[in-house]
Formats: structure tokens, sequence, C-alpha cells
């Protein structure tokens, strides 16, 4: 499906009902980013699972944006869904999206699950736009790819086809605009506001994860919030150990009443 709510075409895919969970990926991947979480997660919620700019089926806009512009595509999408709320999870840029609708909407956010970043802007920024822009998509997003998770991982026959379903991807991507979203993650810093947080807050960082000092820092920010590290995983963590992650969530969402008890007929 598609949302044009925000002047940007965003496509997203709903599974499962109940109270609904929405799940923003990462940069360099998609919506498939979730694809254990989506599974499992479907039995309990509706999950909202979106491409956001840049990625997947979604527009790649070479402008400049802001982390804002893409928090409210997720917006759009939930308003064309007709939800006013949800549990928000994010992955890396997902997760500063989930954060920034977390300060800027409390009133929408049930709780919020951030994995593998932070309050503040990452780090290897101009690496990054320097790789997609001018070394290429077809060179560098598998090489980013490694960079993300625990060291061995691809070379594992897992690892190497979770990683080459991305790569195949690279006809879709855009370097220019993959470039874009990393200069909108690179211009918003949140820090200063993380006193204010209202939500309940999650930080999941792998081991391996380059942004565990960040997340430390953003969980022990948040008031309130629970800072956890899963072993053996890096920045990708959710698609490395999904059922390490997934009983992370589940406990989580346990002790604020919003994971149901039974999966849904």
């Amino acid at each position: 499906m598609y949302s044009s709510a925000n002047g940007v075409r965003i496509y997203y895919e709903v599974s499962g009902d109940g109270f609904p969970f929405v799940m923003i990926h990462a940069n360099p991947f998609d919506h498939n980013l979730w694809m254990y979480q989506i599974a499992h997660f479907s039995t309990y919620f509706k999950i909202i699972a979106v491409d956001i700019r840049g990625y997947g089926r979604s527009d790649k806009p070479a402008q400049p944006f802001s982390l804002k512009d893409m928090a409210d595509d997720v917006l759009g999408v939930c308003r064309d869904e007709g939800i006013n709320e949800a549990i928000v999870g994010g992955v890396s840029v997902g997760s500063g999206m989930a954060l920034l609708l977390g300060l800027d909407h409390p009133e929408f956010c049930k709780a919020l699950v951030l994995v593998g970043g932070s309050s503040g802007p990452g780090g290897s920024i101009e690496e990054r736009i320097h790789g997609y822009t001018k070394i290429g998509v077809e060179k560098y997003h598998i090489q980013h790819l490694k960079e993300l998770v625990a060291p061995g991982f691809p070379a594992t026959r897992l690892g190497k086809y979770l990683l080459d379903t991305f790569v195949e991807r690279d006809p879709w991507l855009s370097g220019e605009s993959i470039g874009q979203i990393f200069r909108a993650r690179g211009g918003t810093d949140m820090t200063p506001r993380l006193a204010t947080m209202r939500v309940p807050t999650l930080v999941i960082n792998g081991e391996y994860d380059n942004s565990l000092g960040g997340g430390k820092k953003t969980a022990s920010l948040i008031p309130g919030a629970e800072h956890k590290v899963l072993p053996n995983t890096g920045h990708a963590c959710n698609i490395e150990d999904p059922a390490g992650f997934d009983q992370f969530v589940i406990d989580f969402l346990k002790s604020h009443n919003l994971m149901p008890t039974e999966p849904r007929q």
C-alpha cells in the first residue's frame, strides 16, 4: 500500500490486527529488516512496516529534507490507516524518527523501542554520504551492510543470505537520496529534549553496535527508560538474533501492560 499524505509516496505493509505497532527500518535496509518481528508480533498486533523515503518501493527524493519530514511520512501513513496511537519501533535512523515522534507527539506514542541509535547525530556521516554518492550504491551498499552486523556474521550462511536480500534491491536505490537521509539525521540533535520524554522507552543495542555509547547515553537521559544490550550482535541486532531481541521487547511491553497474553485468532 502507499501513502502520499506528506507529499512523498511512501510504501508500507500491514500485517495482523490488534493494537498498532509501527516499525521503521534503518539505513541502508528497507522494511524487511523487521522480517522476523513482523512474522512474530503480527500474531499479537497490527503491524505497520514502512519503507522510509529513499528505500524500498517508496519515493527517492534527492532534494534536502529533514528528520521531521521523515517522521511526518510515518504519521501520514498512520493517518491514512486511521491510527491515532501506536507502539513505535525504529532502528538507527528509524530510531531517530521514532524518538522525534515520541517527543513531538507523545499522545500518539504509547511506547518506544529504539534500536541501534542515539539522540544525537551519528558518526561517519560524511564518509557514508561520500560512499553512496561518489563510490556508488552497487559497490558501497554491501560494504556498509557488513559494517552494521557483528564480526563474522556476514560470512555465515544465514548472514550472507540476509545481507544479499538487501543488495538485490540495489537497482531501486538512489545514492543521492540516501545521502539526504544521512544529512537529515546529522542535522538533528534531540539530546537537550530527552528529559521531557513522557513515553515509556526501551533502548536496545547490540554488543558490537557502534552506537552502543550513544544508546546508553540516550537511555540514561530519558526518565524511566530501560537499556538492553543483545550479546554477539551489531547495529542491526533485531535481524541477527531475533529471538533474543523479541524477548527484550516482550518483557518491556509486558511491564507496561501493552503485551497481549494470547495470540489473536
